[in-house]
């Protein structure tokens, strides 16, 4: 599906098959001199066929075409080495350049996941069926880093880099302040809460998702471009949403906590979750595995704050008020 936002601005929607996001939207600017898109999809059959589908309605030269990923996932960085050209530039961010570069460290999150209690007999299928370990690019991808307040003009748009970590430790977003348009990839969606999720005791994800969440909360935005479902408007307001939605998160891990300590697969397996199966042992192992990873995050955030504690049981983490 191609849809026109803005003169030269078109949105072309990836489906992601099996998916619970159900699709992307690659957004992409087409003017005379030169093309921009923003986000690919994953590197899969479904997504290649979307998206050159798209791209020949709308009579796009991937050889004078240029990217720009909003962050590291599969669903938004997938693709790009199989539509970039010799002569494209594809615009990254630093700390997910790194993570990409210095490898997945699948073992390390498998590990800490083992010792947050997820089970053992779950963690390999859990990797075989994560997107980012199936559907990410293949073969290297020379990206042109960019950071706070640098510029790509195109056209009619002058785009200003925006660091909002959380999602990711790089996320960025785009905004174009004469227009009043933020393209906020997965900082800020409509009617579904970005996973905020952390695998190891180095990061504090869900702190920097708020703190990206108050800086956004200050820029003149009328139309926000999401990287899943609708654009919208009101963006203050939806912000406002996400930060009551994580309070509440965090004040339901402290209630849960209060029947004593437990580690966060148990937590996870406790917490409401908009998902429909009658119970967490039908969770696909998938979606327990993001589950658990939000539950970690939530439960960091607290300890940063002096409100929980960890220790070490019998090689697990077990935190408790």
């Amino acid at each position: 599906m191609i849809e026109k936002i803005l003169e030269n601005l078109y949105r072309i929607e990836i489906p992601l098959p099996r998916n619970p996001l159900k699709a992307i939207n690659s957004y992409v600017i087409k003017t005379p001199e030169r093309n921009l898109i923003i986000d690919t999809g994953m590197n899969r059959e479904e997504c290649m066929k979307a998206m050159q589908d798209g791209l020949s309605e709308l009579g796009v030269d991937l050889r004078e075409t240029d990217f720009f990923i909003t962050h590291l996932h599969a669903d938004h960085l997938g693709l790009v080495s199989n539509l970039a050209t010799n002569s494209s530039t594809i615009f990254f961010n630093q700390p997910d350049a790194d993570r990409i570069s210095g490898g997945f460290l699948w073992d390390d999150m498998i590990n800490f996941a083992g010792k947050s209690g997820f089970p053992e007999n779950e963690l390999r299928a859990a990797l075989h069926n994560h997107p980012g370990y199936k559907y990410s690019p293949k073969g290297h991808v020379t990206f042109h880093i960019l950071k706070e307040d640098n510029t790509i003009s195109i056209g009619d748009y002058v785009f200003t880099c925006v660091e909002t970590p959380g999602h990711t430790r790089g996320h960025m977003c785009l905004y174009e302040s004469g227009k009043k348009i933020f393209i906020s990839g997965d900082h800020i969606l409509h009617d579904i809460t970005p996973n905020i999720q952390l695998w190891s005791n180095k990061e504090n994800p869900l702190n920097e998702y708020m703190a990206s969440l108050d800086k956004v909360y200050g820029l003149d935005i009328e139309l926000v471009l999401p990287g899943h479902r609708i654009i919208f408007r009101n963006c203050k307001k939806r912000i406002q949403e996400l930060k009551k939605h994580h309070q509440h998160r965090a004040d339901e891990v402290l209630s849960l906590l209060e029947n004593g300590g437990q580690n966060a697969y148990q937590v996870a397996s406790r917490m409401s979750w908009d998902i429909t199966y009658a119970s967490w042992d039908l969770f696909p192992v998938a979606q327990k595995w993001f589950a658990t990873g939000e539950a970690i995050a939530h439960l960091k955030y607290l300890e940063e704050k002096g409100m929980v504690q960890r220790e070490m049981r019998d090689h697990t983490i077990v935190f408790s008020l």
